[in-house]
């Protein structure tokens, strides 16, 4: 008796759940980022002490700040992604008495590191090339502002420092098809790198 009373109670029930119609929760998306073809140019301006490829779907903007601030050199420059809303800013030091490679390396590194606490991982890869330019290139992992870096030098003269930033908050899901197609040319632009003398 007592499980035909059970099955008299839940039998509405189940019929009742299984009449009702509706839409089904789909997982929240991003905009597809329609990326462009490969192609590079070369930035090699007079009084520059170096020369390097670039995307041609980016431009080159001399940066006259740095945290409100007149830059230190006049060879800081940023390479500006209008279409991705980004830059790679780039800051250029001359080792000697004032920078010596050691602050300089530990300046990049501490630089680099300030993301820890956003930071899910960091990756370190050496930077070395023909052209005599060896440094390390940053993967920062997870919602960190700045997700690629890296510093190449010559560990005389030269000290060239780079970081990619989005104005756009840093959520490394909808940023994940940027960044890695934004390393690639990072990656170019540093095996391209060559110092100049002057």
């Amino acid at each position: 008796m007592r499980a035909v009373i059970f099955l008299a109670a839940a039998l509405p029930l189940l019929l009742a759940a299984c009449a009702q119609q509706g839409s089904t929760p789909k997982p929240r998306g991003y905009f597809r980022i329609d990326l462009p073809e490969k192609k590079y140019q070369t930035f090699n301006e007079p009084g520059y002490p170096y020369t390097f490829e670039y995307p041609v779907y980016a431009g080159i903007v001399k940066d006259t700040l740095f945290f409100d601030e007149k830059a230190e050199n006049p060879w800081w420059i940023n390479i500006d992604f209008p279409s991705f809303n980004g830059k790679i800013y780039l800051s250029y030091k001359e080792i000697g008495a004032r920078n010596s490679l050691d602050k300089l390396v530990n300046d990049a590194f501490k630089l680099t590191y300030k993301h820890t606490y956003k930071a899910a991982s960091i990756e370190e890869q050496d930077i070395q090339t023909s052209h005599g330019v060896h440094g390390l290139f940053y993967e920062v992992g997870g919602n960190a502002a700045s997700a690629k870096q890296f510093y190449a030098t010559d560990s005389g003269r030269h000290f060239l420092r780079g970081a990619l930033y989005f104005y756009a908050p840093p959520n490394a899901d909808s940023l994940a098809p940027l960044h890695r197609f934004l390393e690639e040319d990072m990656w170019h632009l540093v095996k391209t790198l060559q110092w100049k003398a002057n």
